[in-house]
C-alpha cells in the first residue's frame, strides 16, 4: 500500500509540473510578441521547444506512474481475494490438535461406537476454533472453505471429498491462547471427549503451517445483485 500512496503523490505532483510549464510557454509566446526583438524571439523559440520535451517527457512520467499505481492496485486487490477464497497457504501462531481413537475397549452392553471418533465430534471442535476467532483451518491438509463437508463415510473422514482415517490433525490460525483455551476449557469440548476415552492432545505453535485449498468452487444458483 506504500507503493500505491507513493505513486499517487507523483502523478499530483507530475500534473501540477505540466501546467505551471504550459502555463510558462504560452505567457512567454505572447509577451516575447509584443516587446522583445528579432533574436530575443528565436531564443525563446529554442526554450519553447525545449520546454516541450520536458513537457512530453513528463507526460510520458505521468503515464507510466499511472500504469504502476494502477498495476500495485490490482496486485494488492487480487493477492486479497486469493486469501479471502483459502487459495493461499498461510502461516502463524496458532494450534495443532491430534485426535485419535480410544484405546479402551467397550464394556459388556456398551456401543463400541462410543469409543471412536466420528464427524460431530470433529465438528464440535471445528466450532469452537471459529467461535474462538481462527482466521483458517485444515484437517489433515484439506482447508476448510464454506463448502466443505465433514462426514463419516464408514470408518473414515471426508473432507473436501478426500478420506483419511484416524489420527486426525486439525491446524488452526489465531491467537494460540484463545483457541487453546477454546478446547481445554473446564466442561469443553477436551474433557467431554476424554470421558470416553478419545485421545486429544493440544500443541501450541508460533509457526503453524496450513496449505491452500485445492480444489474448485463452483457457483451455480446464485448470482451477484445490489444490496437491499
Amino acid at each position: 500500500m506504500r507503493r500505491i500512496f507513493y505513486g499517487g503523490w507523483s502523478i499530483t505532483l507530475v500534473c501540477a509540473i505540466i501546467g505551471f510549464m504550459l502555463a510558462v510557454q504560452f505567457r512567454s509566446v505572447r509577451d516575447s510578441q509584443a516587446t522583445v526583438p528579432n533574436q530575443r524571439l528565436e531564443e525563446l523559440s529554442e526554450r519553447l521547444i525545449q520546454l516541450e520535451e520536458e513537457r512530453d517527457e513528463l507526460a510520458n512520467r505521468l503515464e507510466t506512474l499511472q500504469r504502476e499505481s494502477k498495476s500495485a492496485a490490482n496486485h494488492e486487490f487480487v493477492s486479497e481475494l486469493k486469501i479471502q477464497a483459502c487459495m493461499t497457504a498461510l502461516q502463524g501462531e496458532g494450534i495443532i490438535l491430534r485426535m485419535d481413537d480410544s484405546t479402551r475397549a467397550a464394556k459388556s452392553g456398551e456401543n463400541p461406537n462410543l469409543y471412536l471418533i466420528h464427524d460431530d465430534d470433529i465438528l464440535r471442535v471445528i466450532n469452537e476454533l471459529k467461535a474462538a476467532g481462527a482466521e483458517a483451518i485444515s484437517i489433515n491438509g484439506q482447508r476448510l472453505v464454506a463448502t466443505s463437508e465433514i462426514r463419516c463415510a464408514g470408518p473414515t473422514l471426508s473432507v473436501n471429498n478426500v478420506r483419511s482415517a484416524p489420527p486426525y490433525e486439525i491446524r488452526a490460525i489465531g491467537d494460540k491462547k484463545s483457541l487453546e483455551n477454546s478446547i481445554t476449557m473446564r466442561g469443553g469440548v477436551a474433557e467431554t471427549l476424554k470421558v470416553w476415552g478419545i485421545q486429544l492432545e493440544v500443541t501450541v505453535a508460533d509457526d503453524v503451517y496450513i496449505p491452500p485449498f485445492k480444489g474448485t468452487i463452483k457457483r451455480v444458483y446464485s448470482h451477484v445483485v445490489d444490496e437491499r
